[in-house]
């Protein structure tokens, strides 16, 4: 590594020490009791950075490049966890940022919404591989 990209890595650190050092001096917090979740109707939302160029949302004919998922989960009356819905952030043709929906459930909420492409249900797996840690299971309609 030469010497100015030594000094490049060495200001980088110095600014996300300061930055870190910020936060942790500005937490003016204390707390009582413990947290529990009530089991009525948790919900739970994962976010996704999605690699660019690997996911082409199509409406209208239009073609959005996804950036970001954010996918939320829920769990209903104790009953197993399902993806409810999947947030995407995209980039339109006209290079603005736009937010597309995907409602995963069908109108009663009893099943999985007809239709929804199969890279989407890759998104709500991905998401929930990634919350595993908090006791999300998930496998894809039909693949339980």
């Amino acid at each position: 590594m030469d010497a100015l990209s030594r000094w490049a890595v060495s200001c980088q650190a110095e600014r996300l020490n300061s930055h870190l050092t910020l936060l942790e001096s500005s937490v003016d917090l204390s707390t009582t009791g413990e947290p529990a979740i009530v089991q009525e109707d948790t919900e739970v939302r994962v976010g996704l950075d999605l690699r660019p160029g690997t996911l082409t949302l199509t409406r209208n004919g239009k073609d959005f490049a996804a950036y970001h998922a954010l996918v939320q989960f829920a769990s209903v009356s104790a009953n197993p966890w399902a993806a409810q819905e999947v947030k995407f952030s995209a980039t339109g043709p006209d290079a603005k940022s736009v937010a597309l929906t995907v409602d995963l459930l069908n109108d009663t909420y009893e099943g999985p919404r007809a239709g929804v492409p199969a890279a989407i249900w890759k998104v709500a797996a991905l998401a929930a591989t990634s919350a595993g840690d908090v006791g999300i299971t998930y496998a894809p309609p039909g693949r339980a």
